[in-house]
């Protein structure tokens, strides 16, 4: 009996051994993998963060970069303007003001001057402005010695830089004026604060000039004290975790969890830097170690019950931790779901942003709507005035015939307000193969009462196959007939005004307008917006600039040249269908 005691007792103790050995190994196992899984997951989180924090600050860059171009856009425009021009020539500044305020509603521009040859403030959207003397700042200097537009930015005694954008303004080739355009920039940095913990922008000198925190402004990044208002809004988070700062030390800026993303702005040399915090990367590699734990607690919990029941209370005391890793895991996945909640909100601001862009684009867009539906007004009180004679004379059929034209036209000018619901909300364009040949009869046809009544002989050359092109029907009418009137007024003056419209075929589908005018003077300068050579009141200058956009979106070119028989000719060449089809 006792030789079977001490056996049963050699035998607990070897069983003991190995139950030891067995969960020394598996703790030793448990806690490799804990610590490789935190190891791999920290710097998987963290590059994915960064990742993220990188794509968003490119989107950011953009914005910053599509607002200095639009402000640069704006000075260069308004140094052109013969408004201005004209108030500068003739020292009126009666409407200037106002004229700019306009413009500083329609662009979204932060602020505008105008300054005089000897840098007086004529006209400003600050009217306690007027009468000041900007001559020896640096927009003022620099838009005298350059014919660009120049930038400068000026830095306040409180630190706060304004972005200036100058263009010097020119009436043949003297210098009557500067043009002034401030930017508008600091109204992305409450963006800038809802996707990232702190942002900034430096200039080439290092020093801050935009930022989350407006008490870095005029700082270096060194003399801001990053570590400690940054780290005040997760120093909490980075404490509770102290253990679990397996960053790369790229990740870290001094002594806090942050995650740093420099990325170079292509202008002036700027420089954009953001901070992430850290503790959202340590709360998703604490969810996966939580999972990791509680499976390893469930497998020792069932490595104690098989090898002993001795241990069958401690295996129950391990199950309920287990059952408590198990509460803390659900936490943890209701957490992740309200991050991936807020993550699909941030889509949606992202989506926001884009559309505000677009609709930006449309405010520009303000002043060529309304010259292109001036045309049709016109063609419109032209017809009533025909079937007004018409219905006098008890000509009913030819009367209800100018009524039908007139409907016509009512619709036309309902697919152009079509047309810009639509690109407002997205909507795909209408272009489709179109026969060119119904673009130039339609034109030519919305044209004939102004034809008629200067007696201009028109002449039609069309083959006698369709010619497919690519493009909005509603849209090349639009260029069309924009043509044809520049060619009447081209000649209004001569005593047998011809035009003749032309449409051929190769390659590519080659649609010309030809007058017999007195030409083209300032070929270089025709297709720029604001452009005109008819007198005050008659244009605006914009139809050329409209229609060789147009015709560009149309993925075709207008071109100008004076015949050498006399005259102008305008040539719209759009690739025919089969060429575009080759192309593909």
């Amino acid at each position: 009996m006792d030789r079977i005691a001490s056996g049963k007792e050699r035998a607990g103790t070897g069983l003991n051994w190995l139950a030891h050995a067995l969960l020394g190994l598996f703790l030793v196992f448990a806690f490799v993998v804990v610590l490789t899984t935190n190891t791999f997951l920290s710097e998987r989180y963290t590059a994915s963060t960064k990742s993220r924090a990188e794509v968003r600050q490119a989107l950011f860059v953009g914005n910053l970069l599509s607002e200095l171009q639009r402000t640069s856009v704006v000075a260069s425009l308004l140094s052109g303007d013969p408004k201005l021009i004209g108030a500068l020539e003739v020292g009126d500044f009666a409407r200037s003001s106002q004229h700019i305020l306009e413009v500083r509603e329609e662009t979204g521009v932060a602020s505008i001057m105008l300054l005089d040859e000897s840098g007086r403030t004529v006209a400003a959207t600050d009217r306690n402005l007027i009468g000041s003397v900007h001559r020896s700042e640096p927009y003022f200097v620099s838009a005298m010695r350059s014919n660009d537009v120049e930038f400068s930015t000026i830095t306040g005694e409180n630190g706060v830089s304004e972005f200036i954008h100058s263009r010097r303004i020119e009436a043949g080739s003297h210098l009557i004026g500067i043009i002034v355009v401030g930017s508008n920039l600091r109204r992305f940095e409450k963006a800038w604060s809802a996707v990232f913990d702190a942002a900034l922008v430096t200039d080439s000198e290092g020093r801050i000039i935009l930022a989350t925190d407006h008490r870095w402004y005029g700082l270096s990044v060194p003399e801001a004290d990053l570590s400690t208002l940054v780290w005040s809004s997760i120093a909490e988070t980075a404490q509770a975790t102290p253990g679990w700062t397996s960053i790369p030390a790229a990740g870290f800026y001094g002594h806090g969890a942050l995650i740093a993303v420099e990325r170079r702005i292509p202008y002036q040399g700027w420089r954009m830097v953001s901070f992430t915090s850290y503790a959202g990367v340590r709360e998703r590699v604490n969810t996966v170690l939580a999972l990791e734990i509680m499976l390893f607690a469930i497998l020792m919990a069932s490595g104690f019950y098989f090898f002993t029941r001795r241990a069958i209370a401690r295996s129950m005391e391990l199950q309920r931790e287990s059952a408590e890793l198990r509460r803390l895991n659900e936490s943890l996945l209701r957490e992740i779901g309200e991050r991936q909640r807020a993550e699909k909100n941030l889509e949606v601001a992202e989506q926001t942003i884009a559309q505000s862009s677009k609709m930006a684009a449309l405010g520009e867009m303000s002043a060529s709507i309304g010259h292109e539906l001036n045309q049709p007004l016109a063609a419109i009180k032209t017809y009533l005035a025909g079937a007004r004679l018409l219905l006098e004379k008890r000509r009913l059929k030819d009367a209800l015939d100018s009524v039908e034209r007139i409907d016509e036209l009512i619709d036309r000018m309902g697919t152009i307000s079509r047309h810009l619901k639509s690109y407002a909300h997205n909507a795909s364009d209408a272009v489709g193969p179109r026969d060119a040949r119904d673009c130039v009869t339609s034109a030519i046809s919305l044209m004939d009462p102004l034809l008629k009544e200067r007696n201009v002989s028109i002449t039609c050359n069309l083959p006698g196959e369709p010619v497919m092109v690519m493009v909005d029907r509603v849209r090349l009418d639009q260029v069309l007939v924009n043509l044809l009137r520049n060619a009447v007024d081209a000649t209004e003056r001569e005593e047998h005004p011809e035009i003749s419209v032309t449409l051929s075929v190769g390659n590519s589908a080659t649609i010309s307008v030809r007058d017999n005018g007195p030409g083209i003077e300032n070929l270089d300068s025709l297709f720029e917006p604001f452009y005109t050579t008819k007198a005050p009141g008659e244009g605006t200058g914009l139809g050329l600039a409209i229609s060789s956009s147009i015709i560009k979106n149309f993925h075709g070119r207008l071109t100008a040249r004076n015949s050498s028989a006399g005259g102008a000719v305008f040539e719209v060449r759009l690739p025919s269908v089969r060429s575009a089809e080759a192309a593909e």
